[in-house]
């Protein structure tokens, strides 16, 4: 994605009702259905929607949710079923980018408002009981098709219909779905010296991500360790 891309908004979603769920959160407020006209756009989400569980979901560096239709018609072909927008929790259903490998810090214009991507979403169980899938938590992480968070940097109305514009893209690169995935943690170093902007959840998923790296080596040194012709070899 690159700075002078456009899409557009196909859909703005906000809480339908709260559903009760199984486990500790008790309740949840994913189920967005697209409402009509334009909606409000404030520091901390949309007018009309929420979240439930406060403690791991909202705040300004998960102020809005976008999802890509092209990702949600890949999965409503392979799950065989419709899956409308607001399917995803999404607040935002938008097509012509692709929304997963948004790099962090990336600004997007939409209406009169200016939005910011900071973070990758990270699926729960309370997604995988809305689903009804088995094993969507897995499947849906392994895809690593996972939308992003947007912080709000200048509020104002968003509706459907109105173009995205990809106003500026940082140089490091680095994007949502590199963060997920950790697939290379050193490189994510450049993200925390060169986008001041990384929320500490980030900042919590690199290290994590680090630590997962380090372990496997460790245990790939004992199997190495363990082995007759290898240790004979360096022998």
């Amino acid at each position: 994605m690159r700075a002078g891309d456009t899409g557009e908004v196909l859909a703005v979603c906000v809480l339908h009702a709260e559903l009760e769920v199984p486990g500790r959160v008790g309740r949840t407020a994913i189920d967005k259905r697209p409402v009509a006209g334009r909606v409000g756009v404030r520091g901390l989400g949309l007018d009309g929607d929420h979240v439930c569980d406060t403690a791991h979901h909202g705040g300004v560096n998960q102020a809005v949710y976008a999802y890509a239709d092209e990702d949600a018609r890949d999965w409503a072909t392979e799950l065989d079923r419709e899956l409308p927008a607001g399917w995803f929790g999404e607040n935002l259903r938008i097509s012509g980018l692709p929304v997963s490998d948004a790099v962090l810090g990336a600004r997007w214009a939409i209406g009169d408002t200016l939005l910011e991507v900071s973070a990758p979403r990270v699926p729960c169980a309370t997604f995988q009981h809305w689903s009804g899938e088995k094993q969507w938590v897995k499947r849906f992480a392994l895809r690593a098709n996972t939308g992003t968070y947007l912080r709000v940097l200048t509020e104002g109305t968003i509706g459907a219909g109105d173009t995205v514009d990809v106003v500026h893209v940082p140089d490091h690169g680095i994007t949502v779905r590199d963060v997920f995935t950790g697939a290379d943690p050193a490189r994510l170093e450049l993200l925390l010296a060169a986008e001041p902007t990384v929320s500490d959840d980030i900042r919590m998923q690199i290290d994590r991500h680090h630590r997962r790296r380090a372990n496997a080596e460790r245990a790939a040194q004992r199997r190495d360790d363990g082995d007759p012709l290898k240790a004979g070899a360096r022998a």
